[in-house]
């Protein structure tokens, strides 16, 4: 059996990644901060017949992630998905802590976790890396602020990174830029989104199947970077010239 670590998987896309890996026929760790809250994940997995564990880990700690690793055991696929904004992102109330602390969850949390798969995924000539970013990861999006921003857009060198140097060792990583996605993460805006606008935007399950996809392409197959969007998309609309 394929077995996939899902980073994040505690709510919101992570969640709706693990269900549907496992759903695919992977054992699932699923890792995140709330333990209450990947418990229920798991148990909607085994609910469904499939097979899952939880194991809590701090992202921004390396010695949380390295014991996280280490019991997820043999891996075929990583899913980092965890990520963090703050509602002070403008640069006149932005402080450098919660810059830090969302480039420490963003963009270090990242490396922590890519770097604690990468010797098995060497050992075994192969291994796939899936990372959560974001429009704004993408394209510039002013809503999202510096801090997101910068982490965010880091993450695509980050992937063109690992494809450059590890994919003549058979591992293969996605830069997934979803557009806006009704998720918890939504609720740190400055401005809140109406609700009609929420029912527009992508769900979790559309890009958890997105990444089902990738993820089911033959090993020779490497995705590098994919934008998915609502058709409806406000990045286009709020800015669009046309008035039709």
């Amino acid at each position: 059996m394929t077995s996939a670590w899902v980073v994040g998987g505690g709510s919101g896309i992570g969640r709706a990644a693990a269900l549907r890996l496992a759903r695919d026929g992977y054992h699932v760790t699923v890792s995140g901060r709330r333990e209450t809250s990947l418990h229920e994940t798991v148990e909607k997995i085994v609910a469904a017949g499939g097979r899952a564990e939880a194991v809590p880990v701090d992202v921004t700690d390396d010695d949380s992630v390295t014991a996280a690793r280490q019991r997820a055991g043999a891996l075929d696929l990583l899913v980092c998905s965890a990520g963090t904004n703050v509602q002070n992102r403008w640069w006149s109330d932005l402080t450098s802590a919660d810059f830090a602390r969302v480039v420490d969850t963003n963009l270090n949390a990242v490396t922590r976790c890519v770097l604690s798969v990468l010797p098995g995924f060497r050992a075994a000539g192969s291994g796939q890396v899936i990372v959560v970013s974001s429009w704004a990861g993408w394209q510039f999006m002013s809503a999202a602020g510096a801090a997101y921003s910068a982490s965010k857009t880091a993450l695509g060198a980050l992937v063109q990174s690992l494809n450059d140097q590890e994919g003549r060792h058979g591992i293969r990583a996605t830069h997934l830029c979803p557009g806006e996605v009704d998720t918890p993460i939504l609720r740190t805006r400055p401005v809140p989104v109406p609700a009609a606008e929420l029912e527009r935007m992508l769900s979790p399950e559309h890009v958890a199947d997105v990444i089902g996809s990738v993820v089911a392409l033959p090993p020779e197959v490497c995705v590098n970077e994919l934008v998915v969007t609502p058709v409806w998309n406000r990045m286009y609309i709020d800015s669009s010239a046309y008035g039709g």
